[in-house]
């Protein structure tokens, strides 16, 4: 072989180290290329996958090439860092990423990231150990052990394995800890231990996950280690509960171990068994601890806190309660909390205690809250600066039995947190224990004593109310809104208006009969205070203001309705009285839209009184008489701007019914002849008369009054009388019964009140009679007013006869005999007419002296 030859081949030594620096160069470009993508997240070309395939394709063929020097190791640890740290970078980015791809693009870009870690940590490894740096194996293992995590995570328990198996023979290395602290390297290998268990565990390897378990204890060190260990036999499926409760109770008897590090372990513990036997075991446990050395009151606040858990909503969180309540209520974990040197941690104590309870109260949980806050007393010191800690505590047990229906203990408790600080907390809560116990007067009691408590505000008054009311004693709730209206005044700031106070006792009291005289009272009040603040402060303005004049006034209406069909007029009076005044007063200074509700209320309201006075059979005074002349005045009023038809209103039709222009006229007529003011009367009736309202059963009511006493006008009975029959004669079919009764007064009337002074207009409504049945039906008229008609014409003859009167006594006689043909079954009675017509006849032309007179009877 030539020089020149031998010359131009590099030797295997030069080869080698050209080649692994072009694979280094190989790596350097990719580790490059990835820390351009991390920098930013526009550059969505760069393929990650690809990056690590070239990478893992270079280090194995740099791995094949070994050993370097020194320098080239430095080069390979730095570039493992910078690879590692890029994926750091990308990690942070993935979100991002996230947010702006697809699912299924992030998912690969994690996959791509745990490749291109692992990658790092081979780096690392293939560098071995550097002069110059820690504990390079030390660091191997950790990049070993993060990536088998990121491995595990991503569900790939295979790669995850292996990445915790190289961990753990590098940190095996006797040297590995030999720069660092000796803890450190122990805490990594157990970390690493317990990982591997995992893994071990999801590849379904149950023998190595309990020998790596098992194989931890000897790196327990601190109480983070024996809470990492605990949740590893507890936690991801072993639950292996009686042989970690077995080493629990080993750790009790072990005076070497620290507290700290048993009461980790407790609560590691309990955090994976929880439950009733989990928090058995803790109690068990923590007082088996307190016989064998000196607890810190820390201790079991925390234990009794982990206990006792986060919220009630969880499971068994009945059960961890009652053991807590065991636990904290043993003598020797009070006596812990006895002295000043401990109140910080008593105060905890009691803190953990009470929020427990509260949240069992919030669940309704009563039972349970109360033995909490029980437990929770004893954590309060017997002196005079806890009192009022003592005093809440006493209080909210008293709702728990209140919650509980236990009555009596739920007093005794109340009682005793009165004794310590009265307030007028206390006497609300006594208040509400009367009125479960439905002793009314004893509720109504306490509402007067609340007011006499230094921080009473009506706010208890008011709520006051509302319990009663929702227990259905509407006395007490009564009571207590009439108190209320005590510490209304001008200006003051009230939890609530003084026009809803006042309509809800009107409610309230309407629900009941026999409250009426009291729900007077009320309407009668805020009729009052409308008028004297004025209707715009009082019930408010605009469209809310008109709506409560409107109730109180339409509720009065009712009411008047109401007992007027019960018969109690006087009641009944006073309710339309109230209602009439009450449509009157202005909302926005308008009151108008009510006119026809006002007409109508002060028309009953006289009508009422009219009948209260038949009622109690005593006589309207003369001062209510004259104020039924100004109601009625006013009613009169109002009647001449509305028709008796319809008026438009609102944009709503609103008419005055005819009955109640009757009622008017009538209870008008009634008041007017009291005052002997005849003519008004008549003027009313006639006016009445001939409007549309008017029918005939309305005059003949009015003409039936004026025809007796008292109340007797013989010009307005004959006036409406007339109209009457003139109205019911002009209809298609007559009532003939109201016919008669009505010629039957008319005749009554005219009599009395002409008498024999104009005999004519007597006879002329027997002849009127005799003209209507003419043409009628046998029996349409009817039979008996016919024979009274017949008989009592006949019988008018017996004093012109006895004078010598002859023509009247014939006029009479005659008439008398033309209606007894027209009366069925008076055929005897005509008979006998006509022979003593005859025989007056006879006598007559013999210039007889009348001695016989005819003489009918019925």
């Amino acid at each position: 072989m030539r020089i020149a030859e031998i010359s131009s081949s590099p030797s295997p030594s030069t080869q080698h180290q050209q080649d692994s620096q072009l694979l280094l160069s190989q790596i350097e470009s990719s580790i490059k290329h990835l820390e351009q993508f991390s920098s930013t997240l526009n550059n969505t070309n760069t393929n990650t996958n690809t990056i690590s395939s070239n990478l893992r394709q270079s280090l194995t063929q740099l791995s094949q090439l070994g050993p370097f020097s020194s320098e080239f190791n430095l080069h390979l640890w730095k570039l493992s860092y910078r690879l590692w740290n890029s994926c750091v970078d990308l990690s942070n980015l993935n979100p991002k990423l996230r947010s702006s791809s697809s699912s299924s693009s992030s998912a690969a870009l994690s996959l791509d990231l745990a490749k291109l870690r692992h990658i790092a940590a081979d780096i690392l490894s293939l560098a071995g150990n550097v002069s110059g740096v820690p504990s390079p194996s030390i660091k191997s293992a950790s990049f070993y052990y993060k990536t088998g995590l990121i491995w595990h995570d991503l569900r790939r328990f295979d790669l995850a394995s292996s990445c915790f198996e190289k961990a753990t023979d590098l940190l095996s290395n006797s040297n590995a800890a030999a720069a660092i602290s000796a803890d450190d390297a122990t805490k990594l290998l157990l970390d690493v231990n317990l990982a591997r268990s995992r893994t071990a565990w999801e590849l379904s390897d149950r023998n190595l996950a309990v020998a790596l378990l098992s194989r931890s204890k000897t790196l327990l060190l601190c109480p983070d280690h024996y809470g990492s260990l605990a949740n590893q036999y507890l936690a991801l499926g072993l639950r292996r509960f009686g042989e970690a409760e077995k080493e629990l109770r080993g750790m009790v008897v072990n005076t070497g171990i620290p507290e700290g590090v048993w009461l980790s372990a407790v609560e590691s513990y309990f955090d994976a068994a929880g439950g009733s036997a989990g928090a058995e075991t803790a109690k068990g446990l923590f007082l088996g601890l307190m016989g064998r050395c000196h607890v810190s009151t820390g201790a079991a606040v925390r234990v009794a806190h982990r206990v006792v858990g986060d919220g009630v909503e969880s499971e068994g969180s009945k059960v961890r309660a009652k053991v807590v309540a065991e636990l904290v209520s043993d003598d020797r974990v009070v006596a812990l909390f006895a002295g000043e040197a401990v109140a910080k941690e008593r105060m905890a104590m009691h803190a953990v205690l009470w929020n427990c309870a509260a949240d069992f109260f919030r669940s309704k949980d009563y039972g349970t809250s109360a033995e909490m806050f029980e437990k929770s007393m004893l954590y309060i010191p017997y002196d005079i600066e806890s009192k009022i800690l003592r005093a809440k505590g006493f209080r909210v047990l008293c709702l728990c039995h209140l919650g509980l229906s236990q009555l009596d203990r739920a007093l005794e408790y109340i009682n005793e947190a009165e004794k310590l600080e009265p307030n007028i907390a206390c006497a609300f809560l006594k208040f509400k224990i009367y009125l479960q116990r439905n002793d009314h007067d004893g509720a109504i009691s306490q509402i007067q004593a609340m007011t006499t408590c230094l921080d009473f505000t009506t706010d208890f008054i008011s709520l006051s109310a509302h319990e009663a009311v929702a227990c259905r004693a509407l006395p007490v709730a009564v009571a207590a809104l009439s108190n209320l209206l005590n510490f209304y005044t001008p200006g003051k700031s009230m939890p609530t208006t003084e026009i809803v106070v006042l309509r809800t006792l009107v409610t309230i009291l309407s629900q009941q009969p026999g409250n009426e005289l009291e729900v007077v009272k009320f309407i009668k009040c805020a009729h009052n205070q409308a008028s004297e603040l004025g209707s715009d402060i009082f019930f408010g303005k605009g469209e809310i203001g008109r709506r409560e004049r409107n109730w109180f006034a339409v509720t009065s209406w009712n009411l008047g309705t109401r007992t007027g069909k019960e018969g109690n007029y006087e009641l009944c009076a006073e309710f339309f009285r109230l209602a009439s005044e009450i449509y009157c007063v202005p909302v926005d200074g308008q009151a108008e839209e009510n006119n026809v509700m006002v007409c109508k209320s002060l028309i009953l309201t006289v009508s009422s009184m009219i009948a209260s006075e038949k009622q109690r059979k005593a006589a309207l005074s003369e001062s209510e008489v004259n104020e039924a002349v100004k109601l009625l005045d006013k009613a009169g009023k109002i009647l001449k701007s509305i028709s008796t038809g319809t008026r438009l209103n609102d944009d709503q039709i609103t008419t005055l019914e005819p009955d109640l222009f009757f009622i008017y006229t009538f209870s008008a007529y009634d008041i007017k002849g009291r005052l002997s003011d005849l003519a008004s009367q008549q003027l009313l009736v006639k006016s009445f008369a001939s409007s549309k309202a008017c029918n005939s059963k309305h005059l003949l009511q009015i003409g039936l009054t004026a025809s007796q006493a008292p109340q007797s006008n013989h010009e307005v009975a004959t006036f409406a009388l007339n109209e009457c029959l003139s109205s019911l004669l002009s209809s298609p079919s007559p009532d003939f019964q109201n016919v008669a009764l009505i010629l039957r007064k008319l005749i009554a009337v005219a009599s009395i009140h002409k008498g024999d002074t104009d005999d004519d207009a007597v006879y002329g409504m027997y002849k009127q009679a005799y003209q209507i049945m003419v043409g009628l039906k046998e029996g349409e008229y009817p039979t008996e007013e016919g024979k009274w008609l017949a008989m009592t014409a006949w019988n008018r003859a017996a004093l012109p006869v006895r004078l010598g009167q002859i023509e009247m006594a014939k006029k009479w006689m005659n008439i008398g005999m033309e209606l007894a043909k027209r009366i069925p079954g008076m055929e005897t009675y005509k008979a006998c007419m006509e022979d003593f017509v005859d025989c007056f006849q006879k006598k007559c032309n013999v210039q007889n002296n009348g001695e016989n007179r005819p003489q009918l009877v019925e």
